[in-house]
């Protein structure tokens, strides 16, 4: 496109009064090939949007740098369709942080104008992807329990067409083995009223309801999709625009369990589930002869936090054992009912049932490790009762009921220990449990695998801040217990929201656009091939498997999958991928057209590659705050660490840079990655150009890598002034002046 590229820098926030505006707007016009470079004292009022707004209209204008706040602010204020536009972070990074009137703050201010303006020049507005197919906007619903069914009515309430797969003859899932709930808002047991919701689900028109059903296939990405589904011996094929997996759950096995618990040893030792079970045939009996409940022990945590069974709570055991206990009081209020426990878990309104089993009269006994004594046809329990500091020994116990825990449908299936290395095996916690299983539910045809990866114990999930039902998988949307233990008031707003997710993620894509975290983006990463030497890196390294392979190994890209974090991009070593509003050449020309002043100047350089998500926000925050910094730094925000490319380090020492940090998400086990990996795939990549910097006698120690959260705004001042005092003490850049 012909470019024809407009400067405009506000003066109001007090960047007026602590740069030389005239001194920047000569730079403008001279160094970043603005045709028109204008000041005005409020450029975000209606009057400095109308001044942009009418040299658009009236000069012709179609590339804007404006030279305000941060890009974090005033996005929808600075939003001018048809155009290109870069924001120069003038008043956060700079003003607020920075000494006014001070010829360090002035050169900052000019670099990061001659950083956007060789970005510009290097631009083109991004095209949306429009892919030759169709584009299909139905709901593909996989599971149907409480959470499938509530996603499907939801959907097709807010007008899609949903399909709905449920392995079993009938819908209704775990729910339809269970007489009675407690639900929100928590204070009585309730009769189950599955029967209707499923009703619902059966009689609305856009609900295609398939049970007996298996997805065999599931091709393609978001709106894209092609599921083959099998049922009664035959096969259909459906277009599919994006998927909530509510596959459900299954107790833990009990059999695995430790001998103390008595599972095994007396047919009146049962769980949880079977207890349900037997309650929806009538009455609930003593097992092993049919005889009237008088004493029950209700045991906690069976196998569950505990590192060699289920490592996690569940949820909703502490509800459950409330209900059933009550559920006993109620078939004979003279029994004795106890439950032991370590902690009882019924948080927010949850603790008003908590109040109304004790009112019914149950006994609530704490003891972190009970033992069932099981001899002949009769029952103990031993434990040691914190609360009272006694060992008790409670006999003649007619029934005792296991909270054995939930474990997602996700992890059974075909051997999961056979397709983990030793190494993974070693960190998974999980897998020494023989009961646990990957499942075969989605039989996804992506190169990187046929299911969902996991979080932790076989739960499929993203991002466990800031993306609740995301999967790694773009338009898959976990949901229900399949995501995390939860009861049903929960399952239904899982549900819920598992649908509006994939809603989005249809009328997202439909128009060309990513969705979370950079949803609106409309670009996408196009290949060179005619470069590419098939090394896999971008199909091994992408954090959505939004690349497939043919059989040579070339790179097949899904742009519908692609959430346009680049790290596709930093890790192909030839370069071949970008997109025309990000690339490598770009980031380069930015990185080139830093001022770097001579060596006895003393004034050194720092490059900081920041991901946009974590990092940037909090060097903002540190600005907001007027927490000053040192003024050697130079920014470039990155959309993922993980999009950095090994050149641009090489491309800054040689430009003469003395250091370089790169600023990312946490990562590891309670990463805050927006992008799953991308820091930890950055930090490993800085490993490797260490060590070349040691063999070309580079000091490793100018360039690190600092991992960050959001809120750690008031340590970053002092990581920067520490590593520039790093810098004085290694000395100037060798290749500096060359």
């Amino acid at each position: 496109m012909d470019k024809k590229t407009a400067v405009y820098i506000c003066t109001g926030c007090g960047i007026g009064e602590a740069l030389d505006v005239d001194q920047l707007s000569t730079l403008a016009t001279s160094e970043c090939g603005a045709a028109i470079c204008k000041n005005h004292a409020s450029l975000c009022s209606p009057e400095g949007v109308q001044l942009i707004k009418d040299d658009i209209a009236g000069e012709g204008v179609n590339t804007l740098i404006i030279g305000a706040c941060s890009q974090r602010v005033m996005y929808d204020v600075f939003n001018f369709e048809g155009a290109i536009l870069d924001r120069v972070n003038l008043r956060e990074q700079i003003v607020w942080t920075h000494p006014a009137k001070d010829e360090d703050t002035q050169m900052m201010a000019e670099d990061y104008l001659r950083m956007s303006g060789a970005r510009m020049k290097a631009m083109l507005p991004p095209e949306p992807f429009k892919p030759e197919q169709e584009l299909s906007r139905d709901i593909l619903v996989v599971g149907g329990g409480v959470t499938g069914m509530t996603a499907a009515l939801e959907a097709a309430k807010a007008g899609y067409n949903a399909v709905l797969v449920e392995q079993a003859e009938e819908l209704g899932g775990f729910q339809k083995n269970v007489t009675q709930n407690v639900v929100f808002p928590f204070k009585e047991v309730q009769a189950n009223e599955i029967g209707k919701l499923a009703a619902a689900v059966k009689n609305h028109e856009k609900i295609k309801v398939l049970t007996g059903s298996k997805l065999e296939k599931l091709a393609g990405g978001p709106c894209l999709f092609n599921a083959t589904i099998k049922q009664n011996g035959s096969t259909s094929e459906h277009p599919i625009g994006a998927v909530v997996l509510a596959a459900g759950w299954r107790p833990y096995d009990a059999e695995k369990l430790d001998p103390r618990f008595g599972y095994g040893a007396s047919a009146n030792v049962v769980t949880n589930v079977q207890f349900e079970e037997r309650a929806k045939s009538g009455a609930v009996t003593r097992p092993s002869d049919g005889g009237a409940l008088k004493t029950v022990a209700f045991i906690q945590c069976a196998g569950q936090r505990d590192p060699q069974h289920l490592p996690y709570c569940s949820s909703i055991c502490c509800f459950t054992a409330l209900k059933q206990a009550i559920q006993v009081k109620q078939q004979d209020p003279g029994a004795n009912v106890f439950v032991f426990y370590q902690e009882m878990r019924t948080p927010g309104q949850g603790e008003d049932f908590f109040r109304k089993a004790q009112n019914e009269g149950v006994i609530f006994v704490r003891a972190q490790t009970p033992e069932v004594l099981a001899g002949g046809s009769k029952l103990a329990v031993e434990a040691f009762d914190e609360l009272l500091g006694d060992k008790i020994l409670l006999d003649d116990v007619d029934l005792v009921v296991l909270a054995t825990g939930m474990v997602p449908a996700t992890a059974f299936g075909a051997d999961y220990k056979a397709k983990q290395s030793d190494e993974d095996k070693k960190n998974d916690m999980i897998a020494s449990v023989d009961s646990i299983y990957v499942s075969d539910i989605l039989n996804l045809e992506y190169r990187q695998g046929p299911e969902l990866p996991e979080l932790k114990y076989g739960f499929p999930d993203s991002h466990f801040i800031c993306f609740p039902y995301e999967s790694r998988r773009t338009g898959i949307y976990p949901a229900g217990p399949v995501r995390r233990p939860m009861g049903v008031s929960s399952a239904i707003e899982d549900g819920t929201g598992a649908a509006m997710k994939a809603i989005q993620c249809v009328e997202l894509t439909s128009n060309g656009m990513a969705v979370h975290p950079r949803a609106g983006d409309t670009s996408y990463p196009e290949f060179f091939m005619q470069r590419c030497t098939q090394c896999k890196r971008c199909t091994e390294e992408c954090p959505f498997g939004a690349i497939n392979e043919d059989e040579k190994g070339n790179p097949l890209p899904q742009p519908t999958r692609c959430r346009r974090c680049g790290v596709c991009m930093g890790a192909c070593p030839e370069r071949i991928i970008s997109f025309k509003n990000y690339s490598v050449g770009m980031i380069g020309d930015m990185i080139k057209s830093i001022n770097v002043p001579d060596e006895y100047d003393e004034k050194p350089r720092i490059l900081v590659f920041c991901c946009e998500n974590d990092a940037y926000p909090t060097l903002d925050m540190a600005g907001l705050r007027r927490m000053n910094y040192n003024a050697w730094v130079r920014i470039i925000p990155l959309r993922c660490l993980g999009s950095m490319n090994l050149v641009w380090i090489a491309d800054s020492l040689s430009k003469g840079i003395d250091g370089i940090i790169l600023l990312g998400c946490r990562h590891g086990e309670n990463y805050q990655c927006h992008f799953i990996k991308g820091s930890e795939l950055a930090n490993i990549r800085l490993g490797k150009v260490k060590e070349t910097l040691d063999r070309l006698a580079l000091e490793s120690d100018r360039v690190r890598f600092e991992d960050i959260s959001i809120t750690d705004y008031q340590k970053v001042p002092a990581m920067l002034d520490e590593f520039a005092e790093k810098l004085v003490e290694i000395g100037a850049n060798p290749y500096k002046g060359f």
